[in-house]
């Protein structure tokens, strides 16, 4: 079907965390956050390799307390980031040899499944675009500038998107110099093709997909493992 890569992205200095080590290397049941991440894609049989953006000053570190110390099966290529999100995926996709498709995925999101890894490359490979999603459980409104409420939104349009977003290479890699080329900020993936108007598929993710950011964060992560 074509040669897909895992695009791990492993920034997060996780100020909400209040404490002195990145998010990605703090522990669950002894184990580093990150090291779960790499463990899910390296055991997914559609993943041919996986590119991991680190900050330059924590590859050591990786390389010490995760390469050197547990055992993973497909090349992991060390990628440094840059200043922003959208730059250390930039650096990522031009790193990257031969891809048909990338899987962009957060490396503090450590419960990603192989059934949601393995429906979005095929999801990719028939609309071009795909990326996990889940409904909302709470009410969403909008607020004016002194804190009160204007309109509520329609809970059954909306979706919390997840990763990992997932693009035919050529794709993501054009937006990515569009928005390089235009001084363009974005918050995640599918708003980069989405500028080049093109359709991202949202298929259902999971709740227990969580993003590791606050500290009760950690306390959901022990439950769920």
């Amino acid at each position: 079907m074509g040669k897909v890569n895992a695009l791990i992205l492993a920034g997060g200095k996780g100020k909400r965390m209040n404490k002195s080590i990145s998010k990605q290397f703090l522990t669950i049941q002894e184990k580093p956050v990150l090291y779960y991440t790499l463990d899910k894609f390296d055991s997914c049989s559609r993943v041919d390799e996986i590119y991991l953006v680190l900050p330059e000053d924590e590859i050591e570190y990786f390389k010490e307390y995760i390469l050197g110390k547990y055992r993973f099966n497909k090349p992991i290529h060390i990628v440094k980031g840059g200043k922003e999100r959208q730059h250390s995926v930039y650096n990522g996709l031009i790193a990257m040899d031969n891809c048909d498709v990338v899987l962009i995925h957060d490396g503090a999101r450590p419960f990603i499944n192989e059934e949601l890894i393995n429906e979005g490359i095929e999801s990719t490979f028939l609309y071009g675009a795909a990326a996990p999603g889940v409904k909302l459980k709470d009410t969403i409104k909008i607020v004016d500038n002194n804190g009160f409420s204007k309109t509520t939104l329609n809970r059954d349009e909306l979706v919390a998107i997840q990763t990992p977003q997932c693009f035919k290479y050529s794709i993501i890699l054009e937006g990515h110099n569009y928005i390089r080329e235009n001084k363009i900020t974005v918050t995640d993936d599918t708003m980069v093709v989405e500028l080049l108007d093109y359709n991202v598929y949202i298929y259902d993710g999971s709740y227990n997909n969580i993003k590791i950011t606050t500290p009760e964060d950690l306390k959901i992560a022990e439950t769920i493992i």
